[in-house]
């Protein structure tokens, strides 16, 4: 039964750029695959050399795809590969994504130990400091990862509330209102824009997160230097489906 269901979710190249909005890995500037390499995607093989940044964008829209489909495979989960594991990590990718309990990365790109350093905030909201160090440490790190995610989402509670704050003039509690002015540039540039407000904000949020990335020196040296890639996506909370954005 788990054989038949893990070949039924698999993807072919047409369904992978589906699920990647039809822009597919060029349309996403991606540096080819330079350290590309097998990558076993079993429950506990264990990897060959590392995937460069297009196979490992590739192996998160896959496994998002299952997940979407509600043929999620769970791989890398046993008590076998968690043993493996406790001599060293290799992940192949870093994921920047929101708080939210609905998305949570591992399980909306079904994915497990070991493959993926995660960094959650609010609304993806990045600081000069701890935010920032934690995004660098992987791929500064870990050769194996040349990839780094920012996932942002629809319904964002963050973002709603950054909204209402800046129309209110009220400002959130505490610390919290840290988060709403990390907002406040995706909330000037989504204004007088065509469509809904908060979808427009959300959006700009993460094109925004994944440009200033860019911009961080260490992470500019690594794609230079390194073929490291920066991308963003957006999740839809009903379908799960994650599109990539440009």
């Amino acid at each position: 039964m788990t054989r038949q269901r893990a070949s039924t979710g698999k993807v072919n190249r047409r369904g992978f750029i589906r699920a990647a909005g039809g822009a597919g890995l060029l349309a996403a500037g991606l540096p080819g695959t330079a350290r590309a390499g097998t990558f076993a995607t079993g429950a506990d093989g264990e990897p060959g050399s590392a995937p460069g940044p297009a196979e490992a964008l590739r192996l998160l829209m896959e496994g998002n795809q299952r997940f979407a489909a509600g043929m999620p495979e769970h791989p890398r989960q046993s008590v076998a590969w968690r043993h493996h594991l406790a001599g060293g990590q290799n992940p192949f990718a870093t994921v920047v994504s929101c708080i939210d309990s609905r998305v949570p990365p591992e399980i909306v790109f079904d994915r497990g130990l070991g493959d993926m350093f995660v960094v959650r905030t609010g609304a993806q909201a990045l600081d000069d400091l701890v935010v920032l160090g934690s995004i660098e440490f992987g791929p500064v790190n870990y050769s194996s990862s040349r990839l780094l995610f920012v996932l942002g989402h629809q319904g964002c509670g963050a973002v709603s509330g950054a909204i209402k704050s800046f129309q209110t003039g009220i400002p959130a509690p505490g610390h919290i209102q840290a988060v709403v002015e990390a907002i406040r540039p995706a909330y000037l540039a989504a204004l007088g824009q065509p469509g809904n407000l908060l979808d427009n904000t959300i959006r700009e949020q993460t094109r925004l997160t994944v440009e200033r990335l860019k911009r961080d020196p260490v992470l500019t040296k690594l794609i230079i230097s390194e073929n490291l890639a920066i991308v963003g996506g957006h999740y839809e909370l009903f379908s799960g489906v994650v599109t990539l954005l440009a």
